[in-house]
């Protein structure tokens, strides 16, 4: 956001400035003492007289400004204010050319005064009047003044071909100018007409349009563009932010926090220290060695780990996944009789997915399907997550985002299907930053 600057008006008006327009000359008689000539006609509305011309003329104006010989035009200009009973015309030209060398010196307010002079004359065509129009509500903005930016910007509206043009400045104008409402307005219209128009909307305005949410504390829409962010350019900043209000609610069930961390370790570059231990903590609880394993070689992998007041504790962990993974490999066959006997399911999907871990997608998967068609669970949803999160990890996409996509429940389970949805579909632009599509 406070990167967003406007374009200098040198950008905007490099061939409307009127250094190559010739202002039409009045006849030389006119130059010459009115007392002599009191019979002469006025002045016409739109033409120069030759002396004033002089001054003026734009293709020598034009080489001084190339030239960089600013007090030269600046002495022509103030030359041309000295003559007496100016015509409107003949101001306009001076007006001109006081933009072009304030907009070529960077003297902004000679610039902006001219400008404005120069719009409300009447005399620019349309397609110059808006682009006039424009670079005044620029200059305005970069000044920080952004109530008279926003009283451009609205008049450009109302006498441009594209209205939507200054749109994307309007919400910024807006929001620094402490309007939330106005700036959300404007940056809703900016992302739903890129979404109409099969585009994705850009980084910055979703990144505004969370922002003035938040500034009008509608979690709602902010969690809609925090969700339209990490689907189209995640980041561990994007993704952390918006697993954490997923976590925040009061309905969130906390025995999905182990499932959380095990979207996190796929999605994040990099994960907390301490929420790689409690991973770990959590892993072991469920049996799931293996799993637990690999949090802390990760987090040891990242250089979060093994250092600090906490090192000795976060040795002491590893060892334990180490050996409880090393125990599990070598007695885990031992359990498959016992799993398939049992009443229910859930010793099979537990079995299954404790092999999926371990890379034997081709033994595990089947089981944990038996397991689920088996019944008796007490919560069916948890075990299809599961089977769901061993799909993703399988490298098999479509039956996994197929599974999660059928998950309800505002414990968490719908937000957290939705989520694992978006990280395995990725981004939907080249231009994102790409996410894996399979989960080692």
């Amino acid at each position: 956001m406070s990167q967003f600057r406007l374009a200098r008006i040198s950008l905007i008006l490099a061939a409307t400035l009127g250094l190559n327009a010739v202002p039409a000359l009045l006849p030389a008689a006119f130059a010459q003492d009115k007392a002599a000539a009191p019979a002469a006609a006025a002045p016409k509305a739109d033409t120069i007289r030759p002396d004033m011309f002089k001054l003026l003329d734009p293709a020598k104006v034009k080489e001084l400004l190339t030239a960089k010989k600013y007090p030269e035009v600046q002495a022509n200009i103030t030359a041309a204010e000295a003559f007496p009973d100016r015509t409107p015309y003949e101001n306009y030209i001076i007006d001109r050319m006081k933009l072009a060398l304030g907009s070529g010196t960077g003297n902004d307010q000679m610039a902006m005064t001219a400008l404005e002079s120069v719009i409300n004359s009447g005399r620019t065509d349309k397609a110059d009047q808006a682009d006039f129009i424009q670079a005044l509500a620029n200059y305005h903005y970069n000044a920080k003044n952004y109530t008279k930016a926003l009283e451009w910007f609205k008049r450009y509206q109302k006498e441009a071909t594209d209205p939507s043009k200054v749109r994307r400045p309007m919400s910024r104008a807006y929001f620094l100018n402490n309007d939330f409402v106005n700036s959300k307005l404007e940056l809703d219209k900016l992302v739903a007409d890129a979404e109409a128009a099969g585009t994705a909307p850009t980084m910055d305005d979703l990144r505004l349009q969370a922002s003035a949410a938040a500034k009008l504390k509608d979690m709602t829409s902010y969690t809609a563009s925090l969700e339209k962010l990490v689907a189209l350019y995640p980041t561990d900043d994007f993704w952390t932010d918006l697993l954490r209000r997923m976590q925040s609610k009061p309905t969130f069930s906390n025995r999905l926090q182990l499932d959380v961390y095990r979207l996190e370790m796929v999605a994040l570059k990099e994960m907390a220290p301490e929420e790689y231990t409690e991973m770990t903590e959590l892993a072991l609880l469920g049996g799931y060695f293996t799993e637990a394993k690999e949090a802390m070689d990760a987090g040891f992998a990242k250089g979060v780990l093994g250092k600090g007041a906490n090192a000795a504790k976060h040795k002491q962990l590893h060892d334990k996944a180490i050996k409880g993974a090393a125990d599990d490999a070598k007695t885990i066959g031992a359990g498959e009789a016992g799993a398939v006997a049992a009443k229910t399911g859930l010793p099979m999907v537990n079995l299954g997915y404790a092999y999926v871990t371990m890379g034997q997608f081709e033994k595990g998967i089947p089981m944990m399907e038996k397991g689920i068609a088996k019944g008796g669970l007490k919560n069916a949803d948890d075990a299809k997550l599961h089977l769901a999160v061993a799909y993703a990890k399988a490298g098999r996409k479509a039956d996994a985002i197929k599974a999660f996509e059928g998950l309800k429940g505002n414990d968490g389970m719908t937000d957290l299907s939705k989520y694992w949805t978006m990280f395995l579909k990725g981004p939907a632009t080249p231009a994102a930053a790409a996410a894996p599509a399979t989960v080692k």
